[in-house]
C-alpha cells in the first residue's frame, strides 16, 4: 500500500491511429498533384526574373544611367558651372549694388552720424551737466530736510493713530466681547451640545446597527440563491455547449489542419525538388544545343578572326592615319609660320621696321655703405670685400 502510494502515475500518450495512416498517403498525393504545376510555374518564373535581370535588366540600367549622364547630368553641370554660376554672381553683384549698399551708406554716413551728434551728444552733455547736478542737489535736499521731518510727522500720526483707534479696541475686545464669547459657548455645550451627542449614542447607533444587521441577513440570502442558480447555468453551457466545441476541435479539426498543412509541405519540398531536376535537364538541353556550339564558335572563329583584324588591318590603319595627321599639322605649322613671315616682312617694307635703340653708357650704380644697406648718392663706391683679409670671424 506505501509502495502503491509513492508511485508516480503514468500517463498514455495517443499516437495516430490506423484510419490517419491509411489516409495520410492518398491526401499527401493529392496534394502533391495540386502543388506540383504551381511549384514548378514558380520556379520558371523565379528562373526567368532572375535571367531577365541579369540580360536585359542590369545593362537596360547601366544603358539608361548612360544617357542620363550624356543627356542630363553633364548639360545641367555645364549650364551651372558656365551659365548659372556667373549669372548668379552677377545678380548678387547687382543686387548688392541695388538693395544693400545704399542702405549701408545711409545707415555709416548719415543715420549713425545723425544719431550720435544730433541725440546722443547732447543728451549726454544734458545728462552730464545739467540732470546730474540737479539729481544730487534734489537727494540733499530729500536726506538733508524732507526724510527727517518726514519721520518725525510718521512718529507723530502713529501715536495719534494708537490712541485714538487702537486701545480702544482692544479694550473693548478684552473685557467686553471676550467675555460674552466665554459665557455664549458654555451654554451652547450644556443646552445643545450635550443632549445631542446623547441622542446619538444612545438611540441612533443602537437603532443604525439592527437595520444593518436585518439587511446584512437580506443580502447573503438572495447571494446564495443567484450563486446556486449561477452553478446550473454554468454546469448546462459547459455540458451542452463547451465539451462538444472541444471534442470537435480536438478530434477533428486539429487533426484535419495538421494532416492538411504537413501534407503541403511535404508536396511543396518534393515539387521544388522536381521542378530543378526539370531545370537542370532543360538546362542542359539548351548548353548541348545552343551554348556549347555557340561558344565553340566563338572561341574557334570569332576570337582569331578579331585578333586578325585589331592586330593585322586596324592597328597598321591607325599607326599610318597618325603619321599623316603628323605629318599633315606639321606642314600646316610651317606654311602658317611662312604665312606669318611674309605678312611681317610686307608691313615691314610698307611702313618700316621699328627704330633702333641707340647705345647707351652703363648707368653706375648706387654705392653702399659697408654694414648698411642704405644707397648714399654722394658716397664714394666701395668695393664689397672687407679689406681686412687677415681676420676672420667664425660665422655660427
Amino acid at each position: 500500500m506505501e509502495y502503491g502510494k509513492h508511485q508516480a502515475p503514468v500517463h498514455y500518450e495517443g499516437g495516430d491511429g490506423c484510419l490517419t495512416t491509411l489516409v495520410r498517403i492518398p491526401v499527401r498525393i493529392v496534394v502533391l498533384v495540386l502543388v506540383l504545376p504551381v511549384r514548378m510555374v514558380w520556379d520558371a518564373l523565379a528562373a526567368g526574373a532572375r535571367a531577365a535581370d541579369r540580360i536585359l535588366l542590369r545593362p537596360l540600367g547601366r544603358a539608361l544611367a548612360w544617357l542620363f549622364e550624356v543627356l542630363v547630368a553633364v548639360p545641367a553641370r555645364w549650364l551651372w558651372r558656365s551659365v548659372l554660376t556667373p549669372l548668379g554672381h552677377g545678380l548678387r553683384w547687382l543686387a548688392a549694388a541695388v538693395f544693400v549698399w545704399p542702405w549701408v551708406a545711409l545707415w555709416r554716413y548719415v543715420a549713425v552720424p545723425v544719431w550720435r551728434y544730433g541725440i546722443v551728444v547732447p543728451l549726454e552733455w544734458l545728462y552730464a551737466r545739467v540732470l546730474t547736478p540737479a539729481g544730487h542737489g534734489l537727494r540733499w535736499v530729500w536726506r538733508a530736510l524732507l526724510l527727517p521731518a518726514g519721520r518725525g510727522v510718521a512718529k507723530a500720526l502713529g501715536w495719534l493713530f494708537t490712541v485714538v483707534l487702537v486701545m480702544p479696541v482692544v479694550l473693548l475686545w478684552r473685557y467686553v466681547l471676550k467675555p460674552l464669547g466665554l459665557a455664549a459657548g458654555w451654554l451652547a455645550e450644556h443646552l445643545v451640545v450635550l443632549p445631542l451627542a446623547w441622542t446619538y449614542r444612545e438611540l441612533l447607533t443602537p437603532l443604525g446597527h439592527g437595520i444593518a444587521w436585518s439587511l446584512d441577513l437580506l443580502a447573503r440570502g438572495i447571494g446564495a440563491g443567484c450563486r446556486g442558480l449561477w452553478a446550473v447555468l454554468r454546469w448546462l453551457v459547459g455540458v451542452l455547449l463547451v465539451t462538444p466545441v472541444l471534442w470537435i476541435h480536438g478530434r477533428i479539426l486539429t487533426p484535419v489542419c495538421r494532416e492538411i498543412a504537413a501534407a503541403v509541405g511535404v508536396a511543396w519540398r518534393v515539387a521544388g525538388y522536381i521542378s530543378r531536376a526539370v531545370g537542370r535537364a532543360l538546362a542542359w538541353l539548351a548548353w548541348h544545343l545552343v551554348g556549347a556550339p555557340v561558344s565553340w564558335v566563338y572561341r574557334n572563329v570569332c576570337t582569331p578572326v578579331g585578333h586578325f583584324l585589331r592586330d593585322d588591318v586596324l592597328a597598321p590603319a591607325g599607326r599610318a592615319a597618325r603619321a599623316v595627321g603628323r605629318t599633315v599639322r606639321q606642314a600646316l605649322g610651317a606654311a602658317r609660320e611662312t604665312v606669318r613671315q611674309a605678312r611681317r616682312d610686307a608691313w615691314r617694307a610698307l611702313v618700316g621696321g621699328p627704330r633702333e635703340v641707340e647705345p647707351r653708357e652703363p648707368v653706375r650704380p648706387l654705392a653702399r655703405t659697408l654694414g648698411s644697406t642704405t644707397t648714399v648718392p654722394s658716397a664714394a663706391p666701395e668695393p664689397e670685400i672687407s679689406l681686412l683679409k687677415e681676420k676672420s670671424f667664425p660665422q655660427g
